[in-house]
């Protein structure tokens, strides 16, 4: 648990103290994981989830509507993170899991943008 003293930070203690009394043993290994729910290694590729769910959201979207920038610099921090998450101790193989879906999701996006780019240059105008 954090060792903080600000609001937030007494409602989590506070949640996570609570919770702790209800988990099951057989649930225990993870819940005191180095990785597990009461760190932020947990929560924070938990909510990195949301970029990977906007990335193939916007597999519907037109190719011209695409920014190949913004694309092309999520799937380089999918790439960074993953590797960070891999060298870190403890391991987060979680956010290695997730960044490694928004480098995959967004790299799909620069092919799709680069794509409809080059075919507007073969065509004759």
């Amino acid at each position: 648990m954090s060792g903080k003293v600000g609001p937030l930070s007494r409602i989590y203690n506070s949640l996570i103290g609570t919770t702790d009394k209800y988990v099951p043993n057989s649930l225990r290994p993870l819940w005191e994981h180095p990785a597990g729910p009461k760190t932020i290694f947990f929560w924070a590729p938990l909510c990195k989830w949301v970029l990977v769910i906007a990335g193939i959201g916007d597999m519907s979207r037109p190719a011209e509507a695409l920014s190949v920038n913004q694309c092309a610099v999520l799937a380089t921090t999918g790439v960074i993170w993953s590797r960070y998450s891999l060298i870190i101790i403890p391991k987060n193989y979680s956010l290695f899991v997730v960044n490694m879906f928004v480098a995959s999701t967004q790299l799909y996006q620069v092919a799709r943008a680069l794509n409809y780019r080059y075919s507007l240059k073969d065509k004759p105008e």
